[in-house]
């Protein structure tokens, strides 16, 4: 069974790029959730995925997903990748899930043998403007 807490997530991009691929995924490389890894361990896994898009030629945009409600939020990486190869990232990188996106359609996937994209809204109605650095 899918975790409620990913119907609830929003994402949070400190700029907008200057379009949106038609698809794309939304990864984290951060704890799994249930899981607590040390600031450092999320942090070295956030940049080797970072380090993987760019190296693969892909196209990526950081964003952040975070709960509304808990204010747990995680640091993640829109990519154009399809689905099924982003959920193969997801487990390469310890994920229990990932999102994607397909126009403006929301999906929520588990990365392993439970594949299945779960409809979770509209992408752009879950999407804020970081104005923090700009306060």
């Amino acid at each position: 069974m899918m975790h409620p807490a990913y119907f609830e997530t929003r994402f949070r991009v400190a700029s907008l790029p200057s379009e949106w691929p038609a698809r794309f995924a939304i990864l984290s490389a951060w704890a799994t959730t249930g899981q607590n890894w040390t600031f450092e361990a999320n942090d070295a896994a956030d940049r080797r995925l970072s380090a993987r898009l760019a190296a693969a030629g892909l196209w990526h945009w950081r964003l952040t997903g975070y709960s509304p409600t808990t204010a747990h939020a995680e640091p993640s990486w829109a990519c154009g990748l399809d689905w099924d190869e982003a959920c193969d990232w997801g487990q390469a990188f310890r994920q229990d899930a990932i999102y994607y996106v397909s126009g403006d359609n929301l999906s929520v996937s588990h990365c392993d043998d439970r594949r299945r994209l779960l409809p979770v809204g509209r992408f752009r109605q879950r999407l804020d403007w970081d104005l923090t650095p700009f306060l």
